[in-house]
């Protein structure tokens, strides 16, 4: 009797480790970072990149970072134009706080996007820490 309930349950627990397993192989091949702003700026650097902002169009008007497309996440722009974006190139990405950013990264990455980089703490922390910005 103990051998039936055992296969069972070594059966249910070998499936779950393989979920669970198969999960995070998923997420390593993804590259999703949020960097402080110090990190961003370097990463800024790299080429190939395409620097999203996910801000409204009077955000946007008020400063933003140099080289930033706006593609206003709130307004629906974002997931209007996602296709426009190169999948096989890096995605930066930001937003006034972080929270519209965030929302705007697991979009991409649920639409095929590898490679996003947020910044953490969104203008708000760029501008704070001194970073250039265009207005």
């Amino acid at each position: 009797m103990t051998t039936r309930i055992t296969r069972p349950i070594n059966t249910l627990f070998l499936l779950a480790t393989f979920a669970i397993g198969g999960t995070a192989a998923c997420q390593s091949a993804s590259k999703e970072r949020v960097l402080p702003p110090d990190a961003y700026a370097q990463e800024l650097t790299k080429k190939d990149i395409q620097l999203i902002d996910v801000r409204t169009p009077g955000e946007y008007k008020g400063g933003h970072l140099e080289g930033a497309k706006l593609m206003d996440w709130s307004g629906g722009q974002l997931q209007k134009e996602w296709s426009s974006l190169d999948k096989s190139r890096p995605i930066m990405i930001y937003c006034a706080s972080g929270r519209r950013s965030a929302a705007a990264s697991e979009f991409l990455r649920k639409n095929g996007f590898t490679d996003i980089t947020d910044l953490a703490g969104g203008y708000g922390a760029w501008s704070a820490a001194g970073k250039p910005v265009v207005k």
